[in-house]
């Protein structure tokens, strides 16, 4: 496969690698991206990068709790002027509100919303602003007490990031911290039982040619039994802690882990969604000069 200049920049982008690092990377790997990102990670010259880093949309995401259920929705849009927009945030809240009437996505882009389906109120909306728009995701929690925390905020309920944590018992006030929490520290899941087996996989393949590189390479290396039984499990002890909700240290008591602050506060953290405007979503590299030049032509 062709390595491109475009699929360097991208790299080095993403991983902080140099020109010719990234170059090799993909080279070795055949152009494939995640791979090139963890060759970079085993020989030491990119930190771990996580997808959401790498991709940008624009739109908002938007929050709401009623009772003991919390929504949150992600409407993207094509620039962030939409974002900043009345009637786009308008819009974006009653989505939001309708949302508690729905389980799905696709259920939700059929709901009612003043007498029409929420896919046709979007569909006006981009007749009537100019720009595509989709309803992308939904997500709910559940529980005794739900927090809801928005990031960036543009608007009451709206903003870049959205945080839900549903907790079991009645400690408030901590709920929203830990909101606060998932929205600065992005946990993959609430706890290691909870983790994608692929990305503990991936995460102790890497590791574990990291480690075996490191070893060959230094003037004293250690048994291999040293490699095998400490270095490499407390590697991915440590990543499993970094990210884990539960396994984290707690932002607002960086002494205590985020399951320690529960068990103080005497309630138990039981879900969390952060959704992230355009996370996931790869956006489209623009020729401004270029697209200048249409607009003056036209």
């Amino acid at each position: 496969m062709t390595v491109t200049a475009q699929m360097v920049k991208e790299l080095r982008d993403s991983t902080g690698a140099g020109m010719m690092d990234a170059k090799k990377a993909l080279v070795e790997t055949n152009g494939d991206m995640e791979a090139a990102v963890d060759w970079l990670r085993t020989k030491g010259l990119a930190k771990a990068a996580k997808k959401a880093d790498r991709v940008a949309a624009e739109g908002l995401v938007g929050v709401a709790v009623m009772g003991g259920r919390g929504v949150a929705v992600e409407i993207n849009s094509e620039t962030d002027f939409v974002g900043k927009n009345a009637d786009f945030q308008a819009m974006v809240h009653n989505i939001t509100k309708t949302a508690f009437r729905a389980h799905t996505v696709e259920e939700l882009k059929n709901a009612d919303l003043a007498g029409q389906p929420v896919h046709v109120v979007i569909s006006e909306a981009v007749a009537t602003i100019g720009e595509n728009m989709n309803l992308r995701r939904m997500a709910s929690v559940e529980g005794d007490h739900v927090a809801a925390y928005v990031h960036n905020s543009v608007a009451d309920g709206l903003g870049r990031i959205g945080v839900l944590v549903a907790i079991k018992g009645s400690e408030h006030t901590f709920a929203k911290q830990v909101a606060m929490h998932v929205a600065a520290t992005n946990p993959l899941a609430l706890s290691e039982a909870d983790l994608d087996p692929v990305v503990v996989e991936r995460e102790l393949a890497v590791q574990t040619s990291k480690a075996l590189e490191e070893n060959a390479a230094s003037a004293k290396p250690k048994p291999d039994a040293v490699i095998q039984n400490n270095i490499i499990p407390g590697r991915m002890k440590k990543f499993l802690a970094e990210n884990t909700l539960m396994g984290q240290m707690f932002v607002m008591n960086p002494e205590i882990t985020v399951a320690e602050a529960a068990k103080q506060a005497g309630v138990e953290i039981i879900a969390f969604v952060r959704m992230g405007v355009g996370e996931g979503i790869e956006k489209k590299e623009e020729d401004f000069a270029a697209e200048v030049a249409k607009m003056v032509s036209a």
